[in-house]
């Protein structure tokens, strides 16, 4: 199952800048769904609308979820799936409303994948009134029945607050995250160790965890992990291998990673000094949004030729 996330029923990603305090996106993905046996006596199909939905066959997981449901009315797990195909419009008309109303069947059968969904759209006021109470109240009841993602989401909630008491909640909660591989969870909980925020200053727990975030897919896990180890915190200083990350990052569109690739291709560390590349990624950068006054002047005086063949990078690596 991918680890990015995050949840079953439905997927809560949040891209952090590095270094940054995590703040809530309000951008759903969908990873694939788990579908939990039903209550009482297992159906012969149990795990027939699962894999139908795993194929993408979706209307066929509709009929197969449909079909659990004649024969166990009280199957969550089923109504979750329906509710998940109306949220995203998989083989049915998008309909975020109905989508809300089998969650919440689901979430009364004591679901925590629907109550999750729930907390989402009602963070979002997707198919429902938006209200952040009821968002946290949903998330609250998923996170208590072990639910990873709500977990994560419930910690972006509480981290703003000045309350001593909702920062260490938010902690445990990342913490708890995090021990379920949501790599998200891991990065953020890195950069609390990394500022000493809610938790003691610990600069190699930091690269663990943005280390264990990379490995499980987070591109600004790999960032801050490359800007550890240039800086030498919490590990010996490697600019080369800094600058391999930073590249790897970089090709998978971070704009951070590909602004620091551009400093270092400039100043020749951890990499052969190259000002076409640098320009190359500053103008990706810059294309994001990243502007830095500091490589405008450093490649002020490129040849025209060579800025021409930056351009031409640039534009066969965002294609």
């Amino acid at each position: 199952m991918r680890a990015r996330l995050l949840a079953t029923a439905l997927g809560f990603a949040v891209a952090l800048a590095a270094g940054s305090v995590p703040a809530q996106t309000t951008t759903p993905a969908a990873p694939p769904l788990t579908l939990r046996p039903a209550a009482g006596p297992p159906a012969p199909d149990a795990d027939t609308a699962y894999g139908a939905y795993q194929r993408g066959l979706f209307l066929t997981a509709f009929k197969e979820a449909s079909a659990r449901l004649e024969k166990l009315p009280n199957d969550a797990a089923a109504m979750t799936l329906i509710g998940e195909l109306h949220r995203q419009g998989l083989g049915l008309r998008e309909d975020p409303a109905r989508a809300a109303e089998w969650f919440r069947l689901a979430a009364g059968l004591g679901d925590p994948n629907a109550m999750f969904s729930l907390g989402i759209m009602s963070l979002t006021g997707r198919g429902q009134e938006r209200s952040p109470e009821h968002a946290r109240e949903w998330l609250e009841q998923a996170a208590e029945r072990g639910h990873a993602a709500a977990s994560y989401n419930l910690a972006l909630l509480l981290l703003p607050s000045d309350e001593p008491a909702d920062l260490k909640r938010a902690v445990a909660l990342l913490r708890r995250a995090a021990e379920a591989e949501v790599a998200d969870a891991q990065h953020a909980l890195g950069v609390l160790y990394a500022k000493g925020r809610g938790v003691e200053p610990d600069k190699a727990e930091a690269l663990r965890l943005f280390t264990r975030a990379a490995a499980n897919g987070s591109v600004a896990g790999e960032v801050e992990r490359a800007i550890a180890l240039f800086n030498g915190d919490g590990a010996p200083a490697s600019e080369p291998e800094a600058a391999r990350l930073f590249r790897r990052a970089a090709f998978r569109g971070n704009a951070i990673a590909q602004n620091r690739l551009a400093r270092l291709y400039v100043a020749g560390r951890g990499v052969p000094k190259n000002e076409i590349e640098a320009a190359a990624w500053h103008i990706l950068a810059s294309g994001q949004g990243l502007s830095d006054t500091w490589l405008d002047n450093a490649l002020r005086n490129l040849p025209a030729a060579d800025r021409a063949r930056a351009e031409k990078i640039a534009a066969e690596r965002s294609s």
